[in-house]
């Protein structure tokens, strides 16, 4: 019997989750089946994950906070931070973890004297990241449209701003953490912002993988 596997998102269809975990599931000989589950209301994660007997799953966005109160029971990171991107079903029981900052922090090694850090955005992805990067002696500021999301950074401690308050500095790293461009043109604050901070960053990096995004494209133009 096959187990199966997926990951949950809106938009999914862009994900090559399916063909990097289906791959190594013929490497491995393992009975393995991965596929994309496009999920737009993400308070209905737990009911579908276990209505399609799911042994495990990949969250993104916009639901890995969705995905956090969804589990049973969450390692120490997950907790932490509020937000999972990876489910997996133990007899029943969905067990939540975060793997997203663990990852990140190890993508930017190569940039050894980087100190301060800019989110484009705060949602899911910057939750995590955002908390691992100051353990790691990183100094992040969050800035975001909206006000809202940017309430639990400041009870953190976070430097964070909206478009219209916004306080430019130079930042060593700037990065989208937002899904604009994913899908369209789009970019993740206004170009006005992004030609003060873009052209003194060491590097720019985007969390949207597998192709050249608009805000990759800006910063290459502009630095």
């Amino acid at each position: 019997m096959k187990h199966l596997f997926t990951i949950f998102g809106n938009p999914v269809a862009h994900s090559k989750s399916p063909l990097m975990h289906n791959l190594t599931f013929q490497g491995l000989n393992a009975d393995g089946c991965y596929t994309r589950y496009q999920l737009e209301d993400g308070t209905q994660l737990r009911d579908r994950f276990l209505a399609l007997n799911v042994k495990g799953a990949n969250i993104t966005v916009p639901h890995k906070e969705e995905a956090f109160k969804a589990c049973d029971v969450l390692d120490a990171f997950a907790q932490k931070v509020g937000a999972v991107n990876t489910i997996v079903n133990r007899e029943g029981k969905l067990y939540g973890y975060n793997t997203d900052a663990p990852g990140f922090l190890k993508a930017i090694e190569e940039f050894d004297k980087a100190q301060t850090v800019l989110f484009l955005g705060a949602g899911g992805t910057a939750q995590a990241t955002s908390v691992i990067l100051r353990d790691a002696g990183y100094d992040v500021t969050l800035l975001n449209r909206s006000a809202g999301r940017l309430e639990r950074y400041q009870d953190e401690g976070f430097e964070t701003y909206t478009f219209e308050n916004f306080q430019a500095k130079p930042y060593d790293l700037v990065v989208n953490m937002t899904s604009a461009g994913l899908e369209d043109e789009s970019l993740p604050c206004p170009e006005a912002i992004l030609e003060v901070v873009v052209p003194t960053a060491t590097a720019c990096v985007d969390v949207i993988y597998g192709k050249e995004t608009p805000f990759l494209k800006f910063a290459k133009d502009h630095n």
